[in-house]
């Protein structure tokens, strides 16, 4: 299956484009290899959904790690969230990893995995992969990508002297959804990841911080969480904007000498139906045991980092 260096997917395999989803892989032998082992740094490359040109079509690339299902379709709003009319192919090396490329389906759009799971049960779950996610209550993903212009050149070039042990830290710790809200009364309301440029980045300047630490910015379902029971690893919450949004906060941390650390939850996960969870049917990725899956005093799942491939 691999893909020889400079050459696209197509050019050196078969894409039936007949089909409303098209055989078609981001990933390599070496790929599935390191990820069967556990040494794959970069699977947000390949996993969740990627904007790809194939034939000459735009749309998007699906692929999601489900070993425990019997089949997996791609819903949402571009087929009236119908299971089954957009079938993603299972890979044949054993890797439990369903893919497929979608033509004409547009960045923006909110889709779910449709997962015919272990014991024949049926489930609709986010991608854990995915770049942006709806607003909560609502808990579909979203179609996007991570086009953006970066300016923070002078920032990086210095970053490693910067954040040295060598250096003096002082860190401001945040949980941006309770930072100076614009209406205290109004529970709903954020400010956006440009107001926090506009507000935060001067206070953490003028206070003196050489960091700012935020509380998980990860998407979570429940506010109350303040951020530590994710269903999104890899998207920023959209309570404040979208991705774009919030790596120019980010960059506006850095023109200003500022360091950026990011609060990271690895450990637990919560029950909410549309994320990980018994996210095939089976316990993919918390304990089955429940002495060791289940943690009481946060009413969460623990990862079960011992599984292997």
């Amino acid at each position: 299956m691999d893909t020889s260096v400079g050459q696209k997917y197509e050019e050196t395999h078969f894409v039936d484009a007949s089909k409303p989803v098209w055989n078609y892989s981001l990933f390599t032998e070496e790929d599935i290899r390191n990820f069967q082992h556990g040494t794959h740094y970069r699977l947000y490359n390949f996993f969740g959904s990627h904007r790809r040109e194939v034939l000459g079509r735009a749309g998007f690339y699906f692929a999601v790690w489900a070993p425990n299902a019997t089949a997996i379709s791609v819903i949402g709003n571009f087929n009236d969230w119908t299971p089954d009319i957009h079938p993603l192919y299972v890979r044949l090396d054993r890797s439990g990893v369903w893919e497929g490329f979608i033509p004409d389906i547009p960045a923006g759009e909110a889709y779910k995995y449709h997962i015919k799971g272990f014991n024949g049960g049926t489930l609709d779950k986010g991608d854990p992969y995915a770049y942006f996610w709806e607003m909560r209550p609502m808990t579909a993903s979203i179609t996007w990508e991570l086009d953006y212009d970066w300016k923070d050149g002078e920032w990086m070039a210095g970053r490693k002297e910067h954040n040295s042990m060598e250096s003096p830290w002082s860190v401001y710790e945040v949980h941006l959804a309770s930072w100076m809200r614009p209406d205290k009364y109004d529970e709903e309301r954020y400010n956006t990841y440009a107001q926090l440029q506009e507000l935060l980045v001067p206070y953490v300047k003028q206070m003196g911080f050489t960091h700012v630490e935020l509380m998980p910015v990860m998407e979570h379902p429940f506010d109350g969480s303040r951020g530590y029971q994710g269903t999104g690893y890899y998207a920023p919450t959209s309570r404040f904007g979208d991705p774009q949004g919030f790596m120019a906060l980010v960059e506006a941390f850095h023109r200003e000498g500022i360091g950026v650390i990011l609060d990271w939850v690895p450990s637990h996960f919560p029950y909410d139906y549309h994320g990980l969870y018994l996210f095939d049917g089976a316990n993919t990725y918390e304990y089955a045991d429940m002495r060791k899956g289940f943690h009481p005093d946060w009413n969460s799942y623990i990862f079960n980092y011992k599984r292997g491939r």
